[in-house]
């Protein structure tokens, strides 16, 4: 059985932690905001497989670094992929959560959360294996496209190896949401020969051969689908109905002659963008082979003359390179976001090229965040927001709550003789807001404010501890 909405004596979410203190949670360094930006927020899974005892999550956070939405991930386990998507015609958020192994290989489920940030749907892998980490693709049809990594015996010998090795199978599937059915397996195993590959049966070494590392799904506007698979180097177009491979773009058997700036090393996240041209993260290199420079880079196929062509592409201005990872995103406005992976960076780039947004993954061994998105997006919390006293200070706190400009404090001798104490602006998922002691007060309250001033939502009353 594949994924489905879950009732009411299932388990409704993913795995979760303590909040940890605001102070303690790693967060990005905002290190360019020019004006031409693109609006919204930017959704991020800043992470260390180095570091596993460090807070982190999935995260929304604002342009200046300040988080705004946290769900926090217990260790051991590891969140990617976190985006604003569609699902039964309204926005959602969706991730993936799980475990995973720094090779890449995620074993998990993909969650889907309404703007309340309540789990509406788990999606799974059909025969009860795992989800991975690399993407989950919701459909105006109401179903997920996923890849799933599954290890199975595989004979390499026409490549070298062993007869009786294990291999990874790059599995994709489309998953009815609501159903859980699956109405299309594709097995990379048996549908591209080893030999395709440019990945060398020796750095397998003692774990499953990776033959093609999928990690990147696409619909084209065809509604056919475009796969990346980053040990072949290239992007396989698939009939959505039958699996059947329509053309290859790189490896050893490509369906077109490639031009001058088309060949694509390593890569990830190949979509397509309309009018036979696909947008690629050339990573340009991997962890068992130094290489170029990373890329964004766009190639227009002709199917008919059976030519790839290089359309334009996009470079960091310090020449990073990512080893792994990494994604862009096209916006309304022109903008390219780019998240660089194993770099480090998360870049946003003008359609003219100029550096508008520029950040920093936490410093620290390890960090990274699997992609970056920005997406205008409208949270409203379940719960009511709360007042957390900490001394002389009252901390004002509701995870996900956007369009918040200010809080209002109140204070005062008895639970419903509260008056207002201080008002100050929003500044991030916990804001501090000072409580005098010469007061006196006994019971404390935090308020929520638009733009316009009107209360959005209200703490409970919290003793104030004096």
């Amino acid at each position: 059985m594949g994924g489905t909405v879950p009732t009411a004596a299932e388990p409704i979410g993913p795995d979760t932690a303590d909040m940890p203190r605001y102070a303690d949670i790693p967060k990005i360094n905002v290190t360019v905001a020019r004006a031409g930006r693109g609006p919204g927020h930017l959704f991020l899974t800043p992470q260390s497989i180095l570091d596993p005892g460090a807070p982190h999550g999935p995260q929304i956070v604002d342009d200046e670094g300040r988080l705004v939405w946290m769900h926090p991930v217990p260790e051991g386990q590891y969140a990617t992929n976190v985006r604003v998507q569609r699902y039964k015609g309204e926005p959602v958020i969706t991730w993936w959560q799980g475990t995973a192994t720094n090779t890449g290989v995620g074993v998990g489920k993909g969650y889907i959360a309404d703007r309340n940030y309540e789990i509406i749907a788990v999606v799974n892998a059909g025969g009860g294996q795992p989800v991975d980490l690399h993407d989950l693709l919701l459909t105006e049809q109401g179903t997920a496209l996923i890849v799933s990594y599954q290890t199975k015996p595989h004979d390499l010998s026409p490549i070298g190896g062993a007869t009786d090795a294990i291999a990874l199978d790059s599995v994709i599937e489309e998953i009815d949401v609501e159903t859980g059915e699956v109405l299309l397996h594709w097995s990379g195993l048996a549908s591209v020969p080893l030999e395709e590959s440019d990945m060398p049966v020796v750095v397998a070494g003692d774990m499953p051969y990776d033959h093609l590392h999928v990690n990147a799904i696409g619909i084209d506007s065809d509604d056919n689908l475009v796969i990346t698979a980053r040990s072949n180097s290239a992007l396989y177009k698939l009939d959505r109905r039958t699996g059947e491979i329509m053309w290859r773009l790189g490896s050893g058997r490509s369906t077109f002659a490639m031009d001058v700036g088309v060949r694509c090393n390593w890569q990830h996240d190949g979509q397509p963008v309309g009018d036979n041209v696909y947008r690629i993260f050339d990573n340009g290199a991997n962890d068992y082979f130094e290489g170029y420079e990373s890329r964004i880079t766009w190639i227009r196929v002709d199917p008919e003359k059976r030519v790839a062509t290089h359309v334009k592409s996009l470079f960091h201005p310090e020449h990073l390179s990512s080893i792994a990872e990494g994604n862009a995103q096209e916006l309304p406005n022109g903008n390219v976001v780019v998240g660089w992976g194993r770099a480090a960076r998360v870049s946003e780039f003008s359609p003219d090229g100029e550096l508008v947004f520029e950040a920093t993954t936490p410093s620290g061994p390890g960090w990274t965040t699997y992609r970056a998105f920005r997406f205008e997006w409208e949270g409203r919390p379940a719960t009511p927001p709360k007042a957390i006293v900490d001394g002389e200070s009252v901390h004002a706190f509701w995870n996900g709550a956007t369009g918040v400009a200010q809080w209002r404090l109140l204070a005062g001798p008895a639970e419903g003789d509260l008056a207002p104490v201080d008002t100050v602006g929003w500044d991030g998922l916990d804001t501090a807001i000072k409580l005098p002691a010469a007061l006196g007060a006994r019971f404390v309250q935090v308020e929520a404010l638009d733009a316009d001033g009107k209360v959005m939502d209200a703490s409970p009353v919290e003793p104030a501890g004096t």
